[in-house]
C-alpha cells in the first residue's frame, strides 16, 4: 500500500511499515533521533513537543501553525512541510526567535525551551500580531500552552513582544509564499492496523466501506489521549482532515454563518471575532494556540463530551447540525444532536458536515458566553453556558435560549427557565425567577472538578450575571482581556 511522505526541515520523508498509532513525537526522537522535541506531558498541556506545520489549507493562505507533536499521529502529516527547533539555523546563525529568548534570557534549564521556541517562530510570522495594546492578549494566547517551570514567563513574554508579527523575509517567509497543496489522499497499512485519509466524499464513503469498524477522527486532540495515556491501539483510523469541503467557513449575505465541521478553531475565533463575537470569546479560553491550531468545530461536537466548550454557545445561538451521509443531506437542531453522554443522533455511516447559526434577528439582542474553570488557562470547564435573549420594542423577552455545558450527561438547553423568562420584561426580577427555575433543568453530579451545589450555584450567578452585565442600555464596559460577555443588534434608546 500506500507509504508516508511529508518535507522535515527542508528534507524529503518517506515512511514504512511504522505504526499509524506512533505520535509524530515518538517518531521525531525515537526514529530520527530529533530530541530537540520533548515529551513532557503526552497530552497537549506543557508545549515541551511543539513543533510548527505549514498549514497549506489556512483561510487568509498558507501560514506556520505551532502545534503538539505528541497529539498529532504521524499519518497525519502525509503531504505537510514540518519544522522542529532543529531546523530553525539559516547559515550557521541562530533564527531571530532564538536569538530574542537569548538576549531576554528566557531559558535556564533548558528543557521547555524548545517548544517556547517553536510557539515563538509562528508568532513571528502571524502578521495579525503587534506588541500593543490592542493585540497584547494575542500574545498570552500565543504562549499560554508553554509551560516554564524554573525560568518563569516574564522574560519568555517579553522576548515575544520583540520578534511577534515580524515577518521577516527570510527563507521560512519564502517557503510560506511558495507553498502549494500537495495531495494527501492517503490508505496506509502497517501490519494489521489501517489509516484513511480521503479528500473527497465519495473516497470517504469508498473508505467506511473497506473499513466499516474504522473510527473517525480529525484533529486527533481527543482520540491521541487514548494512545498516548491509555496505552490502546486503534487497529482502523479515517482522518477527515485532508477534506477541504468541510473546511469551509462562510458569512452569506442573509447573515447566516456556515461553519464547516473541518474548520480549526483557531481559523473560527478570528473569523468569529467580527461576525459572531459570543463563540469567538468563548474560543479565547477554550485551550492553548497549539491545541486550537489542531482541534475542529466536529471533534468538539461530535465527542458530545458533557463540558465541551463551544457546544452551550452554539446551542444559545440556535445552531443547526448538518449530517451527511452516502444517501445524502439532513438537518436537525443543535439541541437534538446530542442524545446521551458521548453519544449523538448521527447514522453509523453520517458523518457532521458542519453546523449552521442564523443570523442575528433584528431588534435587541443580547448574548453571552461563560466558561468557569480552576484556571484561567488551558483548562476543562466545570460549567459552560451560552445565554440569549431576543427583546422587543418594550423590552419583554420574545425568545430565550440558554445552554449548559457540565450540568448534565450532554451539552443541554435550560427549557424551564428559558419559558420562566419568555413574556417577562427583561429585568433583574425575570433573571432571578430564570436562575430559580434553572434548578428544576438540570441535577448535576459531584465529581472532581466541582460538586453539584457548586455547579449549580455557578449556572444560577452566570444567568443573574448575564442579566447585569447587558441591562445598561449599551454595550457592558469590557476590559482589555474581555469576559464572554457582548451585546448584539442593542437598540439605542
Amino acid at each position: 500500500m500506500e507509504h508516508l511522505r511529508f518535507t522535515l526541515n527542508g528534507q524529503p520523508h518517506d515512511v514504512r511499515d511504522v505504526s499509524p498509532n506512533v505520535t509524530l513525537l515518538a517518531y521525531l526522537r525515537d526514529h530520527l533521533g530529533l530530541k530537540g522535541t520533548k515529551e513532557g506531558c503526552a497530552e497537549g498541556d506543557c508545549g515541551a513537543c511543539t513543533v510548527a506545520i505549514l498549514d497549506t489549507d489556512a483561510p487568509e493562505g498558507p501560514s506556520y501553525r505551532a502545534v503538539n507533536a505528541c497529539l498529532v499521529l504521524l499519518p497525519m502529516v502525509h503531504g505537510r512541510t514540518l519544522r522542529t527547533v532543529e531546523g530553525l539555523e539559516q547559515g550557521g546563525e541562530m533564527h531571530p526567535v532564538q536569538k530574542s529568548l537569548v538576549e531576554h534570557l528566557g531559558s535556564q534549564c533548558g528543557y521547555c525551551t524548545p517548544g517556547v521556541v517553536m510557539s515563538m517562530f509562528e508568532a513571528c510570522y502571524r502578521a495579525d500580531l503587534a506588541p500593543d495594546r490592542e493585540t497584547d492578549w494575542k500574545l498570552d494566547d500565543q504562549m499560554c500552552g508553554n509551560l516554564c517551570r524554573c525560568t518563569g514567563y516574564r522574560p519568555i513574554r517579553e522576548a515575544t513582544q520583540q520578534i511577534a508579527g515580524r515577518c521577516p523575509k527570510d527563507r521560512f517567509s519564502a517557503e510560506v509564499a511558495e507553498a502549494q497543496a500537495e495531495p494527501r489522499e492517503l490508505t496506509y497499512v502497517a501490519g494489521a492496523e489501517r489509516f484513511f485519509m480521503p479528500e473527497t466524499f465519495e473516497a470517504l464513503w469508498t473508505a467506511q466501506a473497506a473499513a466499516p469498524a474504522a473510527e473517525l477522527v480529525n484533529g486527533g486532540t481527543d482520540l491521541s489521549l487514548r494512545i498516548t495515556k491509555s496505552f490502546e491501539t486503534v487497529p482502523e483510523l479515517i482522518s477527515l482532515e485532508a477534506m477541504a469541503a468541510l473546511r469551509r467557513l462562510e458569512l452569506k449575505d442573509s447573515g447566516e454563518i456556515f461553519v464547516g465541521s473541518g474548520v480549526r478553531l483557531s481559523d473560527l475565533e478570528a473569523f468569529t471575532e467580527t461576525c459572531s463575537p459570543v463563540v469567538a470569546r468563548m474560543l479565547r479560553y477554550f485551550g492553548a494556540r497549539q491545541i486550537k491550531n489542531r482541534a475542529t468545530v466536529g471533534g468538539n461536537l461530535c465527542t458530545a463530551s458533557p463540558i465541551g466548550d463551544l457546544a452551550p454557545a452554539l446551542l444559545a445561538l440556535g445552531a443547526q447540525a448538518v449530517l451527511r451521509g452516502p444517501e445524502g443531506q439532513r438537518s436537525l437542531p443543535l439541541n437534538e444532536f446530542f442524545v446521551g453522554y458521548r453519544k449523538t443522533a448521527m447514522r453509523a455511516d453520517e458523518i457532521l458536515e458542519g453546523v449552521v447559526l442564523p443570523a442575528t434577528p433584528e431588534g435587541d439582542v443580547r448574548a453571552v458566553a461563560y466558561k468557569v474553570s480552576k484556571r484561567q488557562e488551558l483548562d476543562i470547564s466545570t460549567v459552560a453556558c451560552g445565554l440569549y435573549v431576543h427583546l422587543d420594542a418594550q423590552g419583554v423577552v420574545q425568545a430565550a435560549r440558554f445552554g449548559f455545558g457540565g450540568m448534565a450527561a450532554t451539552p443541554s438547553r435550560a427549557p424551564l427557565a428559558e419559558a420562566a423568562a419568555v413574556g417577562q420584561p427583561w429585568s433583574a426580577a425575570t433573571a432571578e425567577l430564570a436562575a430559580q427555575v434553572l434548578l428544576e433543568d438540570f441535577s448535576p453530579i459531584d465529581d472532581h472538578r466541582g460538586s453539584a451545589w457548586y455547579r449549580r450555584t455557578v449556572a444560577q450567578n452566570l444567568v443573574r450575571g448575564f442579566f447585569e452585565e447587558t441591562q445598561g442600555g449599551g454595550s457592558p464596559s469590557l476590559p482589555h482581556r474581555p469576559s464572554g460577555t457582548v451585546v448584539l443588534n442593542e437598540a439605542r434608546r
